[in-house]
C-alpha cells in the first residue's frame, strides 16, 4: 500500500493544506534532503494552534542523515511579516538512505490571525545508519469514535533506549498526504526482549489508513500498513462525471494546450435530523498521469447546498504533456472532511 513511508502529492498549488490555509512559497535547496512534493497539511487543532505535518525525503543511497533543522513561518492574510517563527525537526532521528521522515510542528499560541504557512528546510548533518531489529507486529485493532491498537515490539541483540512506536494517520488522496501522528514511549528495552504498546487515539474524520513504525536510540522497525473502514455517512453523492471541450462535447482525447472542462453532478440528501440544510463543500478534481504515478494536476470549486437536490460543477484543465491520464472527484466539506465517496474514474488520452 505504501512501499515507501510517505509519497508525491502536489507542490505549492491549489490544496497545499487543508481549508482555510494557503502556503507561502518558500523554495528549497538541497543536495540530498528535501521536503517531499506533496506541500504540508496545516489545520487547527482543539485548542486553536495551527498544526502544519509534512514529510522530509532523504535522497542519497548511501548515507544516512540526522540533525534535519525546519523553520515554519506562521502568516496572517497579508503574508509580510511571520507571526511566528518556529523551529523543529523530523520524527525519526536518523533518516536511513532512500527513507523519509514525518516532521509535526505547532505554533506556540492558538492566534486565529494564522492562516498563511511556509516550510523551509534549513540544515541536516550525515550520519552513521540504524539497523532495522527491531520487529513490530500489530494483534488487535478496533474502530469506534476511537482506533484502538496494540501489538508487540520485539528488540533485537542488544539493549536500546529512546524507543518509541509511532501512528500515523493518511487521508484519502492518491497519493495519500499525512493528516497526523501520535506516539508511545517505551523507553528502555532490553536485548531480546517482547514489549506490548497500545494506541487509543480518536479517529480524525480525514483518516482513511494508517502505518506504524517504530525507533530507539540505534535501532528502527519494519513498517505495519492498515485501512481505516470507513466511518462517515455521507452526504453527497458524485455522479455523471464527463469531460468536455469548450463547446459543451464529450471527449475521450484532446490535444496538449487545449482546455478540459470536467464536469460532475453532485446530489446532496439531507437528514431529518439535520439541523441545517445548508452546506459549504469544496468539489476536487485529480488528473494522474497513469504511466507514472505523479499527479498532473488538482482543481477545486467552492460550492454551497441550500437545499436538497443535484448540482452541477466543474473545473478547467489544460493538459500541458502528452500521455494517458485518469480524472478522479472528490467532495469535502470546509474542514477538509470527505463527505462523499470518490467519484467514478474517467480516462482520458492527450495526444
Amino acid at each position: 500500500m505504501k512501499k515507501i513511508f510517505l509519497c508525491a502529492f502536489l507542490i505549492l498549488i491549489l490544496f497545499p493544506v487543508s481549508s482555510g490555509f494557503s502556503q507561502k512559497s518558500d523554495t528549497l535547496s538541497t543536495l540530498s534532503v528535501a521536503l517531499t512534493s506533496d506541500s504540508p497539511f496545516v489545520y487547527k487543532d482543539n485548542e486553536g494552534y495551527t498544526v502544519v505535518v509534512g514529510n522530509v525525503e532523504n535522497k542519497n543511497e548511501k548515507t544516512s542523515v540526522n540533525s534535519v533543522q525546519l523553520r515554519v513561518n506562521f502568516y496572517d492574510e497579508t503574508g509580510t511579516e511571520p507571526l511566528e517563527t518556529i523551529r523543529g525537526g523530523t520524527i525519526l532521528e536518523v533518516i536511513p538512505e532512500n527513507g523519509n521522515s514525518p516532521y509535526m510542528i505547532k505554533s506556540n499560541s492558538p492566534n486565529p490571525n494564522i492562516t498563511q504557512v511556509s516550510v523551509m528546510l534549513e540544515g541536516f548533518l550525515p550520519s552513521p545508519s540504524k539497523s532495522q531489529k527491531l520487529v513490530l507486529e500489530s494483534t488487535d485493532i478496533s474502530f469506534g469514535n476511537n482506533l484502538q491498537l496494540s501489538g508487540f515490539l520485539t528488540n533485537g541483540a542488544s539493549p536500546i533506549t529512546d524507543t518509541f512506536v509511532y501512528l500515523a494517520l493518511y487521508d484519502a488522496f492518491e497519493p495519500p498526504r499525512l493528516v497526523g501522528v501520535s506516539a508511545v514511549p517505551l523507553g528502555e528495552v532490553s536485548a531480546d526482549e517482547k514489549i506490548n504498546f497500545n494506541f487509543n487515539e480518536e479517529i480524525d474524520p480525514r483518516a482513511k489508513s494508517y502505518q506504524i513504525f517504530a525507533q530507539s536510540n540505534v535501532f528502527y522497525s519494519n513498517w505495519v500498513d492498515g485501512e481505516i473502514p470507513q466511518q462517515l455517512t455521507k452526504l453527497v453523492t458524485i455522479s455523471n462525471v464527463s469531460l468536455n471541450d469548450s463547446q459543451g462535447i464529450k471527449l475521450s482525447e484532446i490535444k496538449v494546450g487545449s482546455t478540459v472542462n470536467i464536469q460532475s453532478n453532485v446530489w446532496v440528501q439531507f437528514s431529518a435530523e439535520q439541523k441545517s440544510n445548508e452546506t459549504p463543500y469544496t468539489y476536487y478534481a485529480q488528473v494522474k498521469n497513469s504511466e507514472i504515478p505523479t499527479v498532473e494536476f488538482l482543481g477545486k470549486f467552492d460550492g454551497r447546498f441550500i437545499d436538497g437536490g443535484s448540482q452541477s460543477v466543474s473545473i478547467d484543465w489544460i493538459p500541458e504533456h502528452d500521455g494517458i491520464y485518469f480524472i478522479e472527484t472528490f467532495v469535502w466539506d470546509r474542514n477538509s472532511v470527505p463527505i462523499a465517496d470518490k467519484g467514478p474514474i474517467i480516462l482520458l488520452v492527450v495526444n
